[in-house]
């Protein structure tokens, strides 16, 4: 525990992600057994020819494994962000990462690079099968994040503004240079191009599936370890220099994690909304703003909203005989709750 950090119950911890965990399992299970067309657990576990064991194992399975992977990387993220910069209405997307990532996926899909294999030819490992726009969109986003802390450096007795402003300015910059991209692609490319910009969970290979998850893995678990030295940071940067934390390393490092995460999870999914917005400032009113306890909590919370808004997405199949994406339902979802949180501040109700 880090020198002035007040004392944080383990058993509240364990029960509440333990709590949280049962709710992420439940999700879990419900978009497994529902969809556009409902399956027998039982009859897909048992007969590995039947159909129900193909949409098991071949769609929903892959499909629910990336919502979770990817509402937990946005979810915790975005509660880091919102500790870092100081402001419980940070997003995950504020430091550019999403503005790198859509122009280098947009790119990808207006020049028709489906592969990676297009993108480098005669790359080795089977990997030129991979997805083009998801590499695309990975640099993208990394050169973005690596633009920002550069350009960002030098201002340090105005951060972390800095960054957060320049990855403002970045994120116009990749707006304009989308909707010019858009505007000269054939319209053939163009669907592809706004679909992908509206968000939506694919089905990964196994193996995509597991350096995700990977990578998801160690970006939470840096989160995680400077966690209780992101509390002493919400005091402000002299006090917590005061207190032992080494600010500026500190603050590098959370950074580095959470735009290596929104990257690998833009890079999958494109740009979904609000997880990383609403999910960690819910979490924040109800439980309190220890980073410790929020972090972990927020994962959990992300993946069980993220699966469960994309079981809404495949159900409305039914309805309006298309699925939209899923980026659509957390926005209708989240956009709602968001203005009604604004509306409670207004109203001098609990602070936002």
């Amino acid at each position: 525990m880090s020198a002035g950090a007040p004392r944080l119950r383990a058993s509240r911890v364990l029960g509440l992600c333990a709590a949280f965990l049962g709710l992420t399992l439940a999700a879990f299970a419900l978009a497994l057994r529902f969809g556009e067309q409902p399956i027998s657990l039982a009859a897909a576990l048992g007969d590995a020819e039947s159909s129900d064991a193909v949409i098991f194992w071949s769609l929903r399975l892959p499909r629910a494994l990336l919502g979770v992977i990817v509402g937990a990387g946005l979810a915790a993220s975005g509660a880091t962000l919102q500790g870092l910069l100081r402001n419980p209405l940070a997003d995950p997307f504020v430091l550019g990462v999403s503005g790198g990532a859509a122009l280098g996926a947009t790119l990808a899909l207006a020049l028709g690079l489906a592969t990676v294999g297009q993108v480098a030819p005669g790359l080795a490992g089977g990997l030129e099968r991979l997805s083009g726009p998801a590499l695309l969109a990975f640099l993208g986003a990394g050169g973005s994040v690596l633009f920002v802390l550069a350009a960002s450096r030098g201002h340090a007795a105005r951060a972390p503004y800095a960054a957060l402003l320049t990855g403002v300015v970045f994120n116009a910059f990749a707006a304009a240079a989308i909707t010019l991209v858009k505007t000269l692609s054939a319209p053939d490319r163009l669907g592809e191009i706004l679909y992908w910009l509206a968000g939506s969970l694919g089905y990964e290979r196994g193996a995509t599936l597991g350096l995700a998850a990977l990578l998801q893995g160690g970006a939470l678990a840096v989160m995680l370890a400077l966690s209780g030295q992101l509390n002493l940071m919400t005091l402000g940067d002299e006090d917590a220099q005061t207190l032992g934390v080494p600010v500026v390393r500190t603050r590098r490092l959370l950074l580095l994690a959470t735009s290596a995460s929104v990257a690998g999870a833009v890079a999958l999914t494109g740009l979904i909304g609000f997880v990383g917005l609403i999910v960690p400032h819910l979490l924040r009113l109800a439980f309190g703003p220890d980073q410790r306890l929020l972090i972990p909590l927020s994962a959990l919370g992300g993946a069980a909203f993220l699966v469960l808004a994309d079981l809404l997405a495949r159900l409305a199949f039914a309805l309006f005989g298309a699925e939209p994406p899923v980026g659509v339902i957390t926005a209708l979802l989240g956009g709602p709750l968001f203005i009604a949180l604004l509306s409670r501040k207004g109203r001098g109700g609990s602070p936002v």
